[in-house]
């Protein structure tokens, strides 16, 4: 069985993406899937679900993974899985959220298997780390944008998610959104 490693886009002209034959293909989730069989699901379960949560953690997959081309961070970063959600991100969300509501966290905790490590799972588990990625949003008080306002979710992703000192820019963000979502 050969694997697909360290995969390098080369950035070309009009922002459009290649792949170095020598190092992988680029392979996004399809995105119909993504969002029926795991997002939507999920955030129903928990009972979290609106179409701009939704909508906000499809961009924030296109935006952080390539909608899900990338399990690991890119350089050798902790950053995992398709919504790139830090290790340190997580246990802050345990230990300063859903340690303080059992039903919420009981809910997102049954999406776990037995092993590996809840770190690990957010790369291996794609159900596990969309319902972390709506915590991680859920922390935050001010209401999510319209579910059609891309540039409105770029902004929240920007300022909530990445934040002030990320690298990403909302304007990579709805160019993202578009390439890998679009209208689905």
């Amino acid at each position: 069985m050969t694997g697909i490693t360290n995969v390098v886009l080369v950035r070309r002209q009009a922002d459009q993406f290649s792949f170095d034959e020598r190092k992988g293909n680029i392979m996004p989730i399809n995105t119909s899937q993504l969002r029926l069989t795991i997002i939507r699901p999920v955030l129903q379960n928990l009972a979290l679900w609106s179409q701009a949560a939704e909508n906000l953690l499809m961009g924030t997959a296109a935006q952080e993974s390539g909608l899900g081309t990338y399990v690991e961070q890119l350089g050798g970063g902790p950053a995992r899985g398709i919504f790139q959600m830090e290790p340190a991100t997580l246990n802050d969300c345990y230990v300063n959220f859903l340690d303080y509501r059992a039903n919420l966290k009981a809910k997102i905790d049954a999406y776990l298997a037995p092993q590996p490590d809840k770190a690990t799972q957010l790369a291996t588990n794609n159900a596990y780390a969309a319902a972390m990625c709506r915590v991680r949003y859920m922390r935050v008080s001010a209401p999510l944008p319209d579910a059609n306002d891309i540039a409105g979710l770029a902004a929240y992703w920007k300022q909530y998610y990445n934040t002030a000192g990320g690298k990403g820019e909302t304007d990579e963000f709805v160019a993202n959104y578009n390439r890998y979502v679009g209208n689905s």
